[in-house]
């Protein structure tokens, strides 16, 4: 750990310096004023994974190539004799289980007899505590993910188009590739076999950030048929009903998940090295795959939040799927008459719009249970769903996931606002789950201008009118939450002719400590619609004028008929 060849022994006593930081936990570190190493410490010779003479009379940038220098900071320590930090990152020559590593570095000038002598640097690894902020942070964009869901996979009965959806929902914030395939059923166009072994699927969805978008273009996009090798990563989920998770340390590791393993070279080629595929089941039946894949810098997949946010919007995405799938279905022969009639098919609900937003309670809240729904029904009508299920966490997630998927299925049979409630008490009460929620259900019919609403123990919807100068809070009968097995939910019918805004909420929004509940809610009234008629720039009027001082999440749903 000495170097009497790189520095003058007058300069620096070496041997001095091993007596009192050599056996330091701390790593540390002496450069000359050419920043060049003249001692390194036992902490540091452990950290950087090579001995002490490797290091002395080169300069960081020579001795670990791999790591983000910053010779520029510690120039300006030598220059005015400030001392400064800096965080810097990368790999050394260590075997490390990161991918990546993070170190905090204190930098302070070394004089003698008023005479620059060099500089001391102190490392200490952070690589721990930064990927808990990272974790943490990603928790909190997966909060957003799992809330905006509900509006944004699944807003329309088109099968295709609700696999794309999920594709693109999940891409940057889960993964840098997003595929969904499907088990095709009822092809009208005849297929070829696929050869004995092999599993086939139909490519129905694929999303990717920009710059790989020209890249996985080679694989094959939607309408493709992609067959399976034996033991690839996708029929070993399907065939389990279980998540994999493939990091792929080498070729033959990644050759053996592909489809077929020629195509290792063009997925190096791309960087891709981490990928999760999750299940798509609905009713107990296989549809499908979710498979998300990570390139270049990118974290790689690993069990626990990954798994079960994928896990989760896939879970969602499944019963739209099918959904759809069922609709299109059973109104295949309708849908076929109706398209030879009009000049131009239209999507159910085509007139509706929608906005939303979510705000967690605080910057620590990982996941909440806050919910809404969007969902389209016959007859020109549209369901919306505000819901809040007790409690914080991945567990409040997963139970408000239960929640949307069983609401989802009781909305396809056009029950009427109490009776869907009722059925979902009974369904929850009997599905074991110990988590009870509030629940507002309003269906809108443009047709008729009206709105059927029924709550359980959920605040009271806000109505809007056309160049309404107050908001109208609704007057109507609330239920106990769901999950108690009470039931006793009744519907109200409100006025809503097209135009008019209809406006669901949690009680984040307004609940403060110290005010009656009532009182705030009647604070609502004084909304008016803001002078471009935007549903978003209302969104942001209600944040700012309401938001402040909330302790809890706040779930906002705005909707709009067109008419017809």
């Amino acid at each position: 750990m000495q170097a009497d060849e790189h520095a003058d022994p007058t300069t620096f006593d070496v041997e001095a310096l091993d007596e009192f930081i050599g056996s330091s936990p701390a790593a540390v570190a002496v450069f000359d004023t050419d920043l060049r190493y003249v001692y390194v410490n036992r902490a540091l010779e452990r950290l950087n994974g090579i001995p002490a003479a490797a290091h002395l009379g080169r300069t960081p940038a020579e001795v670990l190539p791999q790591v983000e220098g910053r010779t520029d900071v510690m120039g300006e320590v030598l220059a005015d004799g400030r001392p400064r930090e800096f965080t810097t990152s990368g790999q050394t020559w260590a075997d490390a289980v990161a991918r990546r590593r993070y170190w905090r570095v204190a930098c302070h000038r070394l004089e003698r007899n008023g005479r620059v002598r060099g500089l001391v640097g102190i490392a200490q690894e952070i690589t721990a505590t930064r990927n808990l902020r990272e974790e943490l942070e990603r928790a909190q964009s997966y909060l957003k993910l799992l809330d905006t869901a509900a509006v944004s996979v699944g807003t329309s009965l088109d099968m295709g188009a609700t696999c794309q959806e999920l594709a693109e929902f999940v891409v940057p914030v889960m993964a840098d590739v997003a595929v969904v395939e499907m088990f095709s059923e009822d092809d009208v166009h005849p297929r070829r076999e696929p050869p004995s072994g092999v599993l086939r699927l139909r490519r129905s969805g694929v999303a990717s950030i920009p710059e790989l978008a020209d890249s996985i273009e080679q694989f094959g996009g939607p309408g493709t048929d992609i067959d399976y090798q034996e033991g690839a990563a996708v029929p070993r989920c399907l065939a389990t009903d279980r998540p994999v998770i493939e990091n792929f340390a080498d070729d033959a590791r990644l050759g053996r998940a592909l489809p077929v393993p020629e195509r290792v070279a063009a997925y190096r080629a791309i960087g891709l090295h981490s990928a999760v595929v999750v299940p798509l089941t609905a009713r107990g039946h296989p549809l499908g795959a979710l498979t998300l894949l990570r390139s270049g810098d990118s974290p790689p997949f690993t069990e626990g939040l990954d798994v079960v946010v994928a896990r989760t919007l896939a879970g969602r995405a499944a019963v739209d799927v099918d959904h759809a799938y069922r609709y299109s279905h059973e109104h295949h022969v309708a849908r076929e008459l109706q398209r030879s009639l009009l000049s131009e098919p239209r999507g159910p609900n085509k007139g509706i719009e929608v906005a939303s937003l979510y705000l967690p309670a605080g910057a620590g809240a990982v996941v909440g249970g806050d919910w809404f729904d969007a969902i389209p029904l016959r007859g020109g009508r549209h369901l919306k769903v505000m819901g809040d299920v007790m409690g914080h966490g991945v567990e409040a997630a997963v139970a408000m996931s239960n929640y949307r998927s069983m609401l989802r299925i009781m909305a396809d049979d056009d029950q009427p606002p109490h009776r869907i409630l009722e059925r979902l008490d009974k369904a929850v009460e009997q599905s074991g789950l110990d988590r009870a929620a509030t629940c507002l259900v309003a269906v809108v019919d443009r047709r008729e201008g009206v709105c059927e609403v029924a709550s359980a123990g959920h605040p009271p919807p806000v109505f809007i009118d056309p160049g309404a100068t107050r908001a109208r809070v609704a007057r109507l009968p609330v239920g106990p939450p769901l999950g108690t097995g009470m039931g006793g939910y009744r519907t109200a019918v409100l006025p809503c002719a097209p135009g008019t805004v209809l406006f669901m909420y949690t009680d984040g929004l307004v609940e403060r400590r110290g005010e009656d509940i009532e009182v705030s809610i009647q604070r609502l009234s004084r909304l008016t619609m803001p002078p471009s008629g935007r549903l978003e720039d209302l969104l942001q009027e209600i944040v700012d004028r309401f938001a402040d001082g909330a302790e809890d999440d706040i779930a906002v749903l705005v909707s709009r008929s067109r008419g017809y």
